[in-house]
């Protein structure tokens, strides 16, 4: 099963602010091309779709203006295929510049994290209004969201936005350390019940309790979403440098393949780069 990440980050210190990562030492130093690309070798890695870093609120127009310049290019045998840019839809001062622009930076996707901002910000007429731009503009929208935020506020804003392709990141943020298998699952078949929505299969192992994370913990997750979203609409991401938060990315890679041997080829296939391939459209 061949991987297209759609979660790569980049922290790239001499060039970009990074404050959120002060509070975690195994996030210190820079996090390099070079780097995955010596982490994933001959892990069946074919391509990746470059994720915002969360980055200091001044620099994420410059973060994907810089990654701009990568995507195209070959590291390690490891392709840049497009960016995923961060974007601000609760403002309208600077929205539409930044859309128009943005999407020449081979951005194939906008995100903005919504777990760390007040959760009324998604709810407000002018998020809603510009989201409805990102769609129209021919862009799937990445969310992120707790999962106690699922139904209250992402199913809400899904339904005000019907016309929007969305990409529901981190399997939907399941507190697997708490062992809240029930509220996240209730949450999931509530947002699965959209067909514009699929969900990326990645960031789990960074909400395991240290040193918990394994197959077995892991599985009873993958299989609601394979029985909630199908293969078709699940695609695979890596989420490095966070992951090494919980498994590391050779461990998740690993890991996730087990966690998809059952299925079919085409099925693999879908979730490893197939639904990637549409959705985003690299």
């Amino acid at each position: 099963m061949d991987l297209i990440d759609t979660h790569q980050h980049l922290i790239l210190r001499d060039r970009i602010g990074y404050a959120w990562t002060a509070e975690f030492p195994i996030l210190s130093g820079d996090f390099t091309r070079e780097d995955y690309a010596g982490l994933v070798a001959g892990k069946g890695i074919v391509g990746t779709i470059f994720m915002e870093t969360g980055v200091d609120d001044a620099d994420y127009q410059a973060e994907a203006r810089m990654v701009a310049g990568m995507v195209g290019s070959v590291v390690g045998g490891v392709p840049m295929l497009g960016q995923i840019a961060s974007i601000r839809p609760e403002h309208d001062e600077g929205f539409d510049p930044w859309l128009e622009e943005a999407a020449g930076l081979d951005t194939v996707g906008f995100r903005r994290i919504l777990h760390v901002v007040p959760d009324d910000v998604s709810l407000t007429d002018t998020f809603r209004r510009n989201l409805r731009k990102i769609g129209r503009a021919g862009f799937p929208f990445d969310l992120n969201f707790l999962a106690r935020q699922l139904i209250p506020i992402g199913v809400p804003l899904i339904r005000a936005c019907p016309d929007q392709p969305y990409v529901l990141d981190h399997c939907g943020v399941p507190d697997v350390a708490a062992g809240a298998f029930d509220e996240w699952a209730k949450g999931i078949d509530a947002i699965a019940g959209f067909d514009n929505v699929v969900v990326k299969f990645s960031g789990i192992t960074t909400y395991c309790a240290p040193g918990t994370a394994s197959v077995d913990l892991l599985r009873p997750y993958a299989d609601h979403l394979l029985n909630r979203f199908g293969p078709n609409r699940m695609l695979w991401g890596g989420d490095w440098p966070v992951v090494n938060l919980g498994a590391g990315l050779p461990a998740w890679i690993d890991m996730a393949r087990a966690l998809l041997a059952g299925l079919s080829p085409d099925e693999q296939h879908a979730i490893g780069q197939g639904t990637a391939r549409r959705v985003y459209g690299v």
